[in-house]
């Protein structure tokens, strides 16, 4: 067997709509695409979102909010996740990500509070929750924000 006798198993895929191939085809004349009009035209369609010269659904409903300019996309660790980690060590954002914790070493990270920890840490990072610095600090571990 080569590349070239390869061939999808029968009735796998079905058969090209061969368009303006004579009246009896069932797509000939106008090939499915009805009589006159501009969707029956060649070239470009109609605009996305155009409704005839109707106002347009997108200009109709109001706009809302607003994009803070300084937001902060912080990356989520929960407590439960720096389990995996030897009791004592240092953990920060390079650390964080060489374990496969967070998408990269640049964003700042946040721990939450979600799980149990049981290990002592020293931990350096952006933020962390109120509850999430409990349980560090009751674990017997430390907890540094470097703020953002």
């Amino acid at each position: 067997m080569k590349l070239n006798e390869l061939k999808a198993a029968a009735g796998s895929r079905p058969a090209n709509k061969r368009k303006g191939t004579g009246v009896a085809s069932g797509q000939g004349k106008t090939g499915g695409r009805g009589h006159k009009g501009q969707k029956s035209r060649t070239g470009p369609t109609v605009a996305r979102g155009f409704e005839g010269g109707q106002m347009p659904l997108i200009r109709r409903v109001p706009k809302r909010g607003f994009t803070p300019i300084a937001r902060q996309n912080f990356q989520l660790v929960n407590v439960a996740q720096l389990e995996r980690f030897d009791a004592g060590s240092k953990i920060d954002a390079a650390v964080l990500y060489e374990a496969g914790l967070i998408r990269n070493a640049v964003d700042p990270v946040k721990v939450l509070a979600s799980g149990e920890l049981t290990k002592k840490l020293v931990l350096s990072v952006a933020a962390a929750s109120k509850q999430a610095a409990k349980k560090v600090e009751a674990a017997g571990g430390s907890l540094t924000l470097s703020g953002v």
